[in-house]
């Protein structure tokens, strides 16, 4: 219900008509509070808000002192002062006055409460601050309903009030109010109640770890995942299943933390394995670890490429951390491995070595594979102008493969030979 649209006109006038909000709209929504009030404040067809058209008034009688003046015929009577309009209208009113006024009615509605917020951050001092006493004399636990909406608002100017009440109340209130807001669909709001659940200590580490292995949310994953390895938890009676939660992890940034915890369990050795991981950050982390515990990779990379076959991120490890003049060859020799992860590894590793050589390397712009492909096409840009043009010309003809035109197309932008494609080109 966010913006003027006609689901939120309709719940204005149905308000406006004397309905209650939570017949109007979904009051659980912090955007469709948002809505009413822009709905309210912002349309210029509004006249009926404010005031009910007074009805047509009653004929009086004359009076004696109208026959004494000489008026014989009916006299109108005096004229029906409108109704307000509704409170949750009224909190809306485009006048100030009108909205400083209504907040009298919050006191005892309190459905009225997410207006309030609102109001918080009203550009009108007088309103504003009435708000922020009233908010201020709520319970904390008061606030936990309306943390959505009061992060949503938090984003405008002069909208910090209510947030500073909201994680006060959640720093000393009821763990479980925390706790529950971790589930909340919203993501601001549960990246907050994971961080002041983290801050508290409410969550167990293989809670935490749990968590950063399952949630798809980047700064989830950091957050649950440092805090689940954090010093002092190596102690706990879970520490080593925490770690391999961690380990086990599908998102390449919490198995990095995990390989990262392993040199402060002590556990250097475990850290060979993810040597060969698909994630150039969890090798480089395994790397750190196997050094901290007075290992080297690079016998192990050069023996792992020997057969390559069941370790093929081991081609791009070697490149990392190899020497130009001993594992070059090494990695030249990859490119005419029959799997193709074994050759996108190994034109990783000639990149990480600085061995790139374009005439070698564009005879893979026409691989089988799509991926070698686009591993070759990230590995030519930066010498693309060095590539003859009739080369890429006749790999972006429409009988080529997507992947090769996509390649093509890509080299000859980055030579400066073709315009980029206009928006909606496929």
């Amino acid at each position: 219900m966010d913006g003027w649209d006609g689901e939120t006109m309709r719940a204005v006038a149905r308000v406006g008509e004397g309905a209650t909000p939570e017949e109007a709209f979904d009051i659980a929504s912090a955007g469709a509070w948002l809505a009413f009030d822009d709905g309210v404040r912002n349309r210029d067809d509004r006249p009926w808000l404010w005031a009910r058209p007074p009805e047509e008034p009653e004929r009086a009688a004359p009076t004696l002192l109208d026959r004494l003046r000489g008026r014989t015929g009916p006299r109108s009577a005096p004229p029906v002062s409108p109704p307000p309009p509704p409170p949750a209208i009224a909190l809306c009113h485009p006048d100030g006055r009108v909205r400083e006024a209504a907040l009298d009615a919050v006191r005892t509605a309190p459905e009225l409460r997410p207006l309030l917020v609102v109001r918080c951050a009203d550009w009108v001092a007088p309103v504003r601050e009435k708000a922020r006493a009233a908010l201020a004399g709520l319970p904390g636990d008061a606030l936990v309903p309306l943390a959505e909406l009061i992060l949503r608002l938090s984003r405008r100017a002069r909208g910090d009030f209510a947030r500073t009440l909201l994680e006060g109340a959640l720093r000393g209130g009821p763990a479980a109010e925390v706790l529950a807001l971790t589930a909340h669909p919203d993501r601001a709001t549960y990246r907050l109640a994971y961080r002041i659940a983290v801050e508290r200590g409410l969550l167990t580490p293989m809670e935490l770890a749990a968590t950063a292995a399952t949630c798809g949310d980047v700064a989830l994953q950091d957050l649950c995942a440092e805090a689940a390895v954090r010093p002092g938890a190596t102690q706990d009676p879970d520490a080593a299943a925490v770690l391999d939660r961690l380990l086990a992890a599908r998102a390449p940034r919490v198995r990095a933390a995990g390989v990262t915890a392993l040199r402060r369990a002590g556990r250097h050795g475990d850290a060979e394995p993810f040597l060969v991981d698909r994630s150039g950050v969890v090798r480089a982390c395994a790397r750190y670890v196997l050094r901290q515990g007075g290992g080297d990779p690079l016998p192990v990379y050069r023996a792992l490429c020997a057969e390559p076959a069941a370790h093929p991120a081991a081609a791009a490890g070697l490149g990392e951390c190899g020497d130009r003049a001993t594992d070059a060859g090494t990695l030249w020799a990859l490119l005419g491995h029959p799997l193709p992860s074994v050759r996108v590894h190994a034109i990783s590793g000639l990149r990480a070595l600085d061995v790139v050589e374009r005439e070698r390397l564009t005879p893979l712009l026409d691989d089988p594979s799509p991926a070698v492909v686009r591993a070759a096409t990230r590995a030519l840009l930066p010498d693309a102008a060095g590539i003859p043009e009739h080369l890429l010309r006749e790999r972006s003809a429409p009988d080529r493969p997507r992947a090769v035109r996509v390649a093509a197309d890509r080299l000859l932008r980055a030579a400066g030979l073709q315009r980029r494609p206009a928006p909606g080109y496929r």
